[in-house]
């Protein structure tokens, strides 16, 4: 069982930036995939970033390529996702979320066995 905290989130202009964290409950590094999905309302659920066990293998969507960036600290147990030039249509929900290897660094959200109760991410224009 693996408990995950995300925080970070909040309201800011466009062209901002936010750092979001998620805190797990054990130790992550080298036994779990993880990512970041976002839900805006009336829309379905999608994969924003991976990140393998180790940290060396990321992916992202098309949409975040070059202003999101994953990172995380296995020391820690902490998953961070660094948004920065945010646009109103990054609007959404953020949940964190991990998928025990065997993993496939996966943005399919039914891949992923355990979620944090998530983070709210406003983005005015």
């Amino acid at each position: 069982q693996v408990l995950l905290v995300e925080s970070g989130g909040g309201s800011v202009q466009a062209g901002g930036s936010l750092r979001l964290s998620c805190a797990a409950s054990t130790y992550t590094g080298s036994t779990y995939c993880m990512g970041w999905f976002r839900q805006a309302p009336g829309k379905e659920r999608e994969g924003v970033a991976v990140i393998s066990p180790r940290g060396t293998s990321t992916d992202y969507t098309d949409s975040v390529k070059g202003r999101f960036t994953i990172s995380r600290d296995n020391a820690k147990n902490t998953l961070f996702l660094q948004m920065n030039s945010l646009k109103p249509e990054d609007t959404a929900m953020y949940y964190c979320a991990a998928d025990q290897i065997p993993c496939a660094l996966t943005m399919v959200h039914s891949e992923y066995e355990y979620w944090g109760q998530g983070t709210q991410v406003t983005v005015s224009s």
